[in-house]
């Protein structure tokens, strides 16, 4: 996104609101409707579920956390949750800026479950990182 929609959106000066907030709440309500967006998604007890965001120069960093005690992963709950509040961030700044993109959704990290843990490797993870800085 552009430079001046991202301090726009860090000083709170968007003209539809609050944007990280509503995006936030997006994201939270996003990952206890997965199993009603994904066809083959198990509907799971959704526990925690934690929105965050990193602000640069020139993109919003959108990250998802989910915590269940049911018998199945959340890696689909937290990927929907990120997708959808980037989506909301594209709804509410598009006004001002047509130029912003939403790419590298991706699962970094996995816990619990029959697979157990697993871990996106640095290399990768650094891959992302560039393109974003684009």
């Amino acid at each position: 996104m552009l430079a001046e929609t991202t301090a726009s959106v860090a000083a709170n000066t968007m003209n539809k609101g609050d944007v990280l907030a509503t995006a936030r709440v997006a994201g939270i309500q996003a990952a206890k409707q997965a199993a009603m967006l994904l066809p083959m998604s198990h509907p799971v007890l959704v526990g925690n579920v934690y929105v965050n965001f990193v602000i640069a120069d020139t993109h919003i960093d959108v990250e998802a956390s989910v915590d269940t005690v049911d018998r199945t992963g959340v890696e689909m709950e937290a990927l929907t949750a990120v997708t959808v509040a980037a989506l909301t961030i594209y709804d509410m700044c598009k006004s001002t800026d047509r130029t912003m993109t939403i790419d590298a959704v991706a699962l970094w990290e996995k816990s619990g479950g029959r697979s157990g843990t697993w871990r996106r490797e640095e290399a990768l993870r650094g891959d992302v990182d560039a393109r974003s800085q684009r």
